[in-house]
């Protein structure tokens, strides 16, 4: 199993950037492909951007492609989101989640971290 935890949220301007954590345990984390959602107020969680578990294939939403990257290091544990070009839309807590390379969806959840971004 693994239990991710997020970290690196806070308050930034639009425009700015800032990169999201996913840290989980060294030792399995690399059994897991992670993904990222965001969910704002009053509003559906989303889907925002996945890695594989060898990092050799990613997935973007149509509204951040081009402005988020997700890399991650296996060694470390540790996923990012790399936001870059904030805007007044992106707002929302942002989560980290994990499936197994086995397939059977995102199990593994994390309690999120806020963003904000002022205008």
């Amino acid at each position: 199993q693994v239990q991710p935890v997020e970290s690196g949220g806070g308050l930034v301007q639009a425009g700015d950037s800032l990169t999201l954590s996913c840290a989980a345990s060294r030792r399995t984390f690399s059994s897991y492909n992670i993904g990222w959602f965001r969910q704002a107020p009053g509003k559906e969680r989303e889907f925002v951007a996945a890695i594989s578990w060898t990092g050799g294939t990613t997935y973007y939403a149509n509204s951040v492609k081009g402005r988020f990257t997700v890399p991650r290091d296996n060694a470390e544990g540790t996923a990012y989101l790399q936001m870059n070009s904030l805007k007044p839309a992106d707002p929302a807590v942002y989560y980290c989640a994990a499936e197994h390379v086995g397939g059977g969806g995102y199990d593994y959840w994390g309690q999120g971290t806020q963003v904000t971004v002022s205008s």
